[in-house]
């Protein structure tokens, strides 16, 4: 897998008035199905933040769903099971990570599962403390 998508990469390359959509967009339209996943969690996190950003007009629930059905058409979407699950919570628990950065850990858990050549992310930050495996794929759009 080439590339795996962070939340903080999807939601701009969705919505065009926000700050780097033309370069998000560009990336993650860039690569194929077959070359670019993002973590089912970050579907999720895709609709909440859409549903939720303060502009005009609001993002309803049918669009913001509608985006997400585009993420899913077009990235691999990548799951863990209840072990690998328990194995991201305990690698967090090693590295100290607490609090929402467990779901920065899940996401990571995932690209590591598919081999993701970079993972894409604006929150490079937060990934890089999840050990050197991860903080070795980061990239900013």
């Amino acid at each position: 897998m080439k590339a795996f998508f962070d939340t903080s990469v999807l939601v701009p390359a969705l919505h065009e008035d926000l700050p780097h959509h033309e370069e998000c967009y560009n990336l993650v339209v860039e690569f194929d199905r077959a070359e670019a996943a993002c973590a089912a969690h970050s579907l999720a996190e895709v609709y909440a933040t859409l549903t939720r950003m303060p502009v005009r007009p609001r993002v309803g629930p049918e669009q913001a769903l509608l985006f997400v059905d585009t993420l899913r058409e077009n990235l691999t979407v990548v799951t863990l099971d209840a072990g690998e699950y328990m194995g991201a919570i305990e690698a967090a628990a090693r590295n100290g990570i607490v609090g929402g950065g467990m779901y920065d850990a899940l996401i990571a858990a995932c690209a590591l599962k598919v081999g993701a050549e970079k993972i894409y992310t604006y929150n490079t930050s937060h990934f890089a403390r999840l050990g050197g495996a991860v903080a070795a794929r980061l990239h900013t759009p």
